[in-house]
């Protein structure tokens, strides 16, 4: 099982502008580079683009961190497709692919947070029209390097070339997703891995879309081996259960109530429902790195998914935590892991 970390670079509400920007940037290169350092298998950058987030540009922040790292892969987490150009993603993607040379991934969202759509001239009403559309160039653009399109959203492309190739002649594509069946099946159909996203729910319930997807891309004529699943969720590890869970408290609860789609309107949590979202069948991966071990295992169980990644740096948690977490999950939860699933720490 791969095994890495991803980040939206948010801002909590005492920490906005430019300067607190840019440190957050510059945190999310260390964090990278330790991440790389460690051993973990992925690192990954979201897209939002409002005041409560340091990352509009998550290309850019993806290119700015291959030029500091040597193995890990790099992805988005995710690419809002619904309200980009899908040749301009891939060219980006494409270029990030050689500066990295050959790490580069991209993992396709319709997009939970809303704000790119009018910013960039696209109607929220064209939602799920847009998505499917923009997903069917993207991968034809994988495919062809000269490429004929007609579609609704986008001017006609007319046996115009496409460059530069990733290196090794294809770009990964992930579908990512929050739990709906649509979500399954169109990634089913298309035959492309499969990340689910939990911040809420409890595990089990997602193992039926988990099936659907798998049972939707094998009757479409795709290899069980291409259906690949990851899991990704927030994550806090420290050395003693307790201390985990009360550091991370505060930054997950104004994370979930702030810094959530609706602003200010988010979750509120409160010490019962944070308890039990961090018991052993709850989503939220806070504890001992055997605790978070454990909780990996039993989603496995439920899932046997591929990729586990995790968000560790929400809410203003000050990066010597978020450096503490890392060590441990690549020193600690990922052996345990990979002794319990009988692979070895570099898969």
């Amino acid at each position: 099982m791969e095994i890495g970390i991803y980040t939206f670079g948010d801002l909590p509400a005492d920490a906005r502008g430019p300067q607190a920007a840019r440190q957050r940037l510059q945190d999310i290169l260390a964090a990278a580079k330790l991440a790389d350092e460690a051993g973990l298998h992925v690192f990954g950058v979201g897209e939002h683009h409002r005041s409560d987030y340091a990352v509009s540009a998550h290309t850019v922040v993806l290119g700015a961190i291959a030029a500091v790292t040597r193995r890990i892969r790099l992805t988005s987490a995710v690419t809002i497709l619904s309200s980009a150009d899908p040749v301009r993603v891939f060219e980006d993607f494409a270029t990030l692919d050689l500066l990295s040379g050959g790490r580069a991934e991209l993992m396709a969202g319709r997009g939970a947070f809303v704000e790119s759509f009018p910013l960039f001239g696209f109607a929220l009403e064209d939602y799920e029209d847009l998505y499917n559309e923009k997903l069917a160039l993207l991968l034809k653009l994988r495919s062809d390097e000269r490429i004929h399109w007609q579609g609704q959203f986008r001017p006609a492309l007319h046996g115009v070339e496409v460059a530069p190739r990733p290196l090794a002649g294809t770009l990964p594509v992930w579908i990512g997703a929050g739990g709906t069946p649509q979500s399954a099946v169109r990634a089913g159909q298309a035959g492309l891995p499969l990340n689910l996203a939990n911040i809420g729910g409890e595990p089990a319930r997602f193992k039926p879309f988990v099936e659907l997807y798998r049972q939707t891309g094998l009757a479409a004529g795709h290899r069980a081996d291409d259906l690949k699943v990851a899991i990704s969720g927030h994550l806090h590890v420290q050395k003693d259960s307790q201390r985990a869970r009360e550091e991370f408290f505060p930054h997950y609860t104004h994370y979930m109530r702030h810094n959530l789609p609706q602003r200010d309107v988010g979750w509120a949590i409160s010490p019962e429902a944070y308890a039990q979202l961090a018991s052993p069948r709850g989503s939220l991966f806070v504890g001992s790195p055997q605790e978070i071990a454990n909780k990996i295992l039993y989603e496995h169980a439920l899932f046997g998914h591929q990729r586990f990644l995790a968000q560790i740096d929400i809410g203003g948690l000050p990066f010597a935590r978020v450096a503490q977490a890392i060590e441990l999950l690549a020193g600690e939860v990922m052996p345990i892991v990979h002794r319990a699933l009988g692979v070895s720490s570099k898969a």
